[in-house]
This record gives C-alpha cells, sequence and structure tokens, in this order.
C-alpha cells in the first residue's frame, strides 16, 4: 500500500492555490500554498506539514486540502525549508524537529489574517514536527492552536532510521537519498560554497546523509544525538491539547511497538489508532460516491472540524461576560 499510495494517479480537482511567503527568520522564507473559504477569517485553518522529501504537491498533501475544503476548513499546505522547489529562499536546511516554522506560520495567520483556530496535521517527519509542536509549546505560546494529527509520524526516528536500514527497505532508503542527494546539489548551486559535496557522492543512507550535513549544521554531535532531540517522544508527555495519531502495524519503517511508548499511551490528551493494513502514509479502503478511500485524510479532516467546533465553543464560553444576578429577580422558593 505504501508504494502503491505513493505511485496512483489521483484525480483531484481544487482551484488554484494562494502562493504565500512566510519570512520565519531574518533571512529564511518558507512557502505555502493556501486554499481559501470565501470567508476565510471566519472558518477554522487545517494546517499540512508534508514528509521527508515531500511538498505541498504530495498526493496526500492535496487528498487534504481538497477534503478540508468540501467540510469548510481552510487548507494551507507548508513546504518545509528548501522542498517544494525553493532552495533559494534561505541559506539553511531543515530537520525532522523544526517546530519553528510552522509556529511561526500559526501566528502569522492570527496576526494578520484574523484566523483563530488553526488544526495541524503532519505525514511521516511533518507528523513528527506537529507532535513536537503541541509538546514544545504551552496552549498559551500557540493559543490558537486547536489541535494536531499525525499520520505515519516518525515519532522515535532513531528507530525508524535503523528500520528503513533493513534489506527489505533497500528501495525507500535508495529514493530518499536519490532526493536528499539532489537536494544538496541545487543547495550547492544557489547558496555556492555554503555547503561541500566533497563527500556527497559517498553518502549511501539517510544516517550517513545526516551525520554529514543535518547534525553539523544544525549543531548536534552527530545524526543519533540528532535523533534523539528532534524526536517527538521526548516531549510527547506535555502535550496539552487534542490530538491524533494513525499508524500502521505493516508500516516498512515506523515499528508499531513505539505507539506503545508509556509516555504516548500514558497521555489522556493522544488519542492512537494503529490499524493492521495502511502502509506508510498510504490507508486506501474503497471508494464510495463522493469518498475516494483515503481515510486517513478523511479521519484527519473529521478530526479537525470536531476539535475546532470544540475549541470555537470553548473560546466563546471564556470570553463571555460573567453572568451578575438581577437584583429584582426574586428567588426560588
Amino acid at each position: 500500500m505504501t508504494i502503491y499510495c505513493w505511485a496512483a494517479r489521483r484525480r483531484l480537482r481544487l482551484g488554484t492555490p494562494e502562493s504565500r511567503l512566510f519570512q520565519v527568520t531574518s533571512d529564511t522564507q518558507v512557502l505555502a500554498h493556501c486554499y481559501w473559504q470565501p470567508e476565510p477569517r471566519k472558518r477554522p485553518t487545517l494546517l499540512a506539514l508534508h514528509g521527508l522529501e515531500g511538498s505541498s504537491a504530495a498526493h496526500y498533501m492535496l487528498g487534504l486540502a481538497g477534503k478540508a475544503l468540501r467540510a469548510g476548513l481552510n487548507a494551507v499546505l507548508l513546504n518545509q525549508r528548501n522542498c517544494g522547489g525553493t532552495e533559494d529562499l534561505g541559506p539553511g536546511l531543515y530537520h525532522s524537529g523544526l517546530t519553528e516554522d510552522a509556529a511561526f506560520v500559526i501566528r502569522e495567520l492570527a496576526t494578520r489574517d484574523g484566523i483563530d483556530c488553526v488544526v495541524v496535521a503532519g505525514y511521516s517527519l511533518g507528523g513528527n514536527i506537529a507532535l513536537k509542536l503541541a509538546g514544545e509549546y504551552r496552549p498559551d505560546r500557540l493559543p490558537t492552536l486547536a489541535g494536531v494529527c499525525a499520520v505515519s509520524p516518525v515519532l522515535e526516528l532513531d528507530d525508524c532510521v535503523r528500520a528503513l536500514e533493513r534489506r527489505s527497505n533497500f528501495i525507500y532508503q535508495w529514493n530518499f537519498v536519490r532526493n536528499l542527494k539532489g537536494r544538496m546539489r541545487r543547495k550547492a548551486l544557489a547558496y555556492p560554497g555554503a555547503f561541500s559535496l566533497r563527500h556527497l557522492d559517498g553518502v549511501h543512507t539517510v544516517r550517513m546523509f545526516d551525520e554529514v550535513y543535518t547534525a553539523p549544521y544544525f549543531g548536534f554531535e552527530n545524526a543519533s544525538d540528532y535523533y534523539r532531540r528532534a524526536a517527538a517522544m521526548r516531549v510527547i508527555d506535555r502535550i496539552r491539547i487534542p490530538a491524533l495519531v494513525i499508524s500502521a502495524a505493516d508500516d516498512p519503517f515506523v515499528p508499531a511497538s513505539i505507539f506503545r511508548h508509556p509516555s504516548l499511551t500514558a497521555n489522556p490528551n493522544v488519542r492512537v489508532i494503529v490499524t493492521d493494513h495502511g502502509g506508510h502514509c498510504g490507508f486506501l479502503g474503497p471508494a464510495n460516491g463522493d469518498d475516494d478511500g483515503y481515510w486517513a485524510e478523511r479521519t484527519v479532516v473529521e478530526f479537525a472540524s470536531r476539535e475546532s467546533e470544540a475549541f470555537t465553543s470553548r473560546s466563546a464560553r471564556d470570553q463571555a461576560p460573567p453572568q451578575t444576578a438581577d437584583p429584582y429577580l426574586l428567588p426560588r422558593a
């Protein structure tokens, strides 16, 4: 199902999105493709985060956008730094635990666009970021964040990279490494001299790439230190907003055992669904009428709609003026 859902052509009828740049640091922008309802500030927003070497054009990102629009939500599809053809928008790289960009976007949507309710949904690497975001940022620091959802999240990075290194996963590893190396070559063209390509040809695994490029660039001691510190599992127990996790027992490189970790199962704010089948970011079932069968996308949007409604109701109650007793009203007998 992993390969089929990645390769299958989908008929996704979406309008033309707004291309929006967010100035996340003084020297770096990230690109989002935004699908707006007619009155955006009156609607909740689904902020979608893609996986490793994905982009806003990934099939699940567009699938989420289509389902969100039909449910009455705005959809903002965010590209990680350098993804979606944006290598020239900043001098740096991205990594699996970089939550600052999503937090910046949520705040700007509130201050600039008046959007007061956001649900973040991430796939794979994006799922790790979504959960880490909810664990790192207390509700008072991101007051418009209503909930997070993670599909096939790599929330214990070292375990997932180790699973990726199994011989049976050669094709997945090869594809990730091919894309990572291609991106570094494009980055070197955009910023000559910023990154050495001297060791690039010798990189054959994701771990080697992270050892040579990701870890040293972000100040981690090595790849293992990066995997430990960037994993959402380190902060999963701190999540204080509704969170939904969806994964599959037959995911080729996200072991199902991860989702039995006490830090995860003991948090009452996190609901975990582990299905027998679904692969990695697949989850395709029978199509039925207007539903195309990609049930994880449907479940994410249902979660976003439900938690947005609950969040809005709570906010309205919190903002309501206190009730005062009517001095002319006689007490009940």
